[in-house]
This record gives C-alpha cells, sequence and structure tokens, in this order.
C-alpha cells in the first residue's frame, strides 16, 4: 500500500534548475501540473487517445522523444478483425507542438503522410487526425464534474514522469476509411486518454489498463510505477475517481497474449479476456520498443472508497505490456 497526497492546487512539475518539484509527487481529480521540463534528450512528451466503438477500435499517438517524433494511427475492425495502421518516425520531432498542461492548448505533429491536431478546451478536446487510406474528426467533451486521473511518478530528482489518465469519456464523430464513412455515437462509444510528461529512465516495462462501460471504467498500471511509492490505479463511477494505492500484482502468459490476463491486489480482483492482439516492436540501434497490446473484456470487480465491491464484468478495453530502450 502506498500512501499519496493528493494535489488540490496547481503545481509546477519541475523546479526552476529541471529536477522534479518535490511538490508536484502526489495525485489530482483533475489536470494541475504544468510540466515546464528543461533540457535535451531525455525529456518525453505524449498525448495518446483510445477510441472504442462497437465496430472499431482506434488508436493516436503524437509524441516528441527530443531527437525524434513518434506519431501514429491506428484501426482495428472489430468484425473482421482488419488493422488499418499508419507510424511515423520524424527526426528531431519536428512540427511538434505538445503543451505544457493537459486539456490546454492546441497539441499538435505531422509528417510522413499523418497529421494529428488535437483543440483542447475547458469542455473537452476536438480530434482531427489523418493517414493515408483514413480521416476522422470526433468531439470528446468533458462532462461536468468528470474526474481523471493525474500522477507523478518519482524515480529520482532527475527521472520522473507525469501522466494523466482519463478514462471513459463521451465521443462522437465520424471516422472515414477508403470510401466508407462511420458515425461514432456518444450513447456505445467512449474514448481514453493518457497525456505524459517526463524525463525516463533509459530502459522500462510498463503495464496498462483501461476498460469503461456506461457508468463504470477502471485505470490499472504496474512494473513501471513498483517501488517508486506512487500507483496509477483507480475506479471511476459515473465520473468519480476512487484511487487506488496498492501495487497491483499482473499475471498473464506472453507465450500466449491471448489467454486471460489476471490483475490483483487487496481492491482489485479482475480478469482480462483479449480478443485481439496488436503487436508493435521497432529497432533503431540502441533504441527499441516491443509492446503487445491486447483488446478485449474485463471480468470481477474492484473496492469503492466507501468499502463496497463494484461489478467489472462487461467492461470493454485494453491490457498491455510495453518494453522500452529509449
Amino acid at each position: 500500500m502506498t500512501y499519496e497526497r493528493e494535489i488540490t492546487a496547481p503545481v509546477a512539475l519541475c523546479l526552476p534548475d529541471g529536477r522534479l518539484n518535490p511538490d508536484a509527487v502526489g495525485w489530482t481529480r483533475r489536470p494541475l501540473h504544468r510540466a515546464n521540463l528543461r533540457g535535451w534528450g531525455r525529456a518525453k512528451r505524449w498525448e495518446y487517445w483510445g477510441i472504442v466503438t462497437p465496430r472499431h477500435i482506434v488508436g493516436l499517438v503524437a509524441s516528441s522523444l527530443d531527437y525524434a517524433g513518434l506519431h501514429g494511427v491506428y484501426v482495428l475492425d472489430r468484425e473482421t478483425g482488419r488493422e488499418l495502421a499508419k507510424d511515423v518516425v520524424v527526426p528531431l520531432a519536428a512540427h511538434a507542438v505538445l503543451p505544457p498542461v493537459s486539456g490546454a492548448g492546441r497539441a499538435s505533429v505531422r509528417g510522413g503522410g499523418v497529421r494529428i491536431v488535437l483543440d483542447q478546451h475547458p469542455g473537452g478536446t476536438t480530434i482531427s487526425a489523418v493517414a493515408p487510406g483514413l480521416s476522422m474528426e470526433l468531439e470528446v467533451p468533458l462532462p461536468d464534474g468528470h474526474e481523471s486521473l493525474g500522477v507523478v511518478v518519482p524515480w529520482g530528482p532527475r527521472r520522473f514522469q507525469y501522466t494523466v489518465k482519463d478514462v471513459g469519456r463521451p465521443v462522437s464523430g465520424v471516422l472515414r476509411l477508403g470510401a466508407e464513412e462511420f458515425t461514432i455515437s456518444a450513447d456505445d462509444s467512449f474514448a481514453v486518454l493518457d497525456h505524459g510528461r517526463g524525463k525516463w529512465p533509459y530502459s522500462i516495462t510498463w503495464n496498462w489498463a483501461a476498460g469503461s462501460a456506461p457508468g463504470r471504467s477502471v485505470q490499472l498500471g504496474g512494473k513501471w510505477t513498483d517501488g517508486t511509492g506512487s500507483t496509477e490505479n483507480a475506479l471511476f463511477l459515473d465520473g468519480r475517481l476512487h484511487k487506488i494505492g496498492d501495487e497491483l500484482e499482473w499475471h498473464y502468459d506472453r507465450s500466449d497474449w491471448l489467454r486471460p490476463w489476471r490483475i490483483t491486489g487487496p481492491r482489485v480482483e479482475v480478469e482480462f479476456h483479449p480478443f485481439h492482439e496488436k503487436r508493435a516492436k521497432t529497432e533503431f540501434g540502441v533504441i527499441g520498443n516491443e509492446t503487445h497490446q491486447c483488446f478485449g473484456h474485463f471480468a470481477g470487480r474492484a473496492r469503492a472508497d466507501d468499502g463496497s465491491w463494484v461489478d467489472l464484468d462487461g467492461l470493454v478495453g485494453w491490457a498491455e505490456e510495453a518494453r522500452n530502450r529509449w
């Protein structure tokens, strides 16, 4: 069990010399951190949006690793299993604009035929994305009282990460795949944001799971936070965050990613049943990434702040393992 501090007022992530601000370590219910990163070479900035509809799963990533921008658009057709993906590497992260505060200002990237624009304002986010063979325009409103999980993970004064995991946001709009056009309705679709800003160790492994159904969402993480005193685990009920301060146990078969996963802790008893695996692997000399992101259904339960157990059966989303050398 970790003993994390809830932060309730705006705070700078870094001190003037670029080291981690001790006052920034803790968690929030809405974005309050300003990522005033300094220096070059180890800073990582990204916006990831995952969208789940009855027919499709969409992933958008816009990122700067200082020495390169890694951007991508991914679409899975849940009925046919067909995948469309376009990933690009832009040297020195040229044309990448990633604001310091989550949910505020315009984030945009372009290169290699991919363009992603995120217009962030107090009422939500407008997403526009174009890649070869596909495009989309989406609206992701921010409902009144909706809470997200912000966490600062401290490995040390010069290595740290600020993340916002915003799960279960309504989303609507249009997805175009070739000559086909699909309407996305907020009645049966949801979006998940992973906003990241920090300075990372060279080698790291993480687990991440997120799932939603009407009125219920879950956000679970592991490995990369172990031993830091911070966790990124939470249950959301009707938009309200119930912070889970336990480090969790993850059990899955790395030889068969489609077998059921188990994620457990004092307040979490979850099984995840995948129906599709997305694989991504890149190697650029000393730089490399291997990610196995599985889409599927959740079962089990999690405990709310009042001690009651909440049924998670029927949540849809993903669980993943990512191994990075960067």
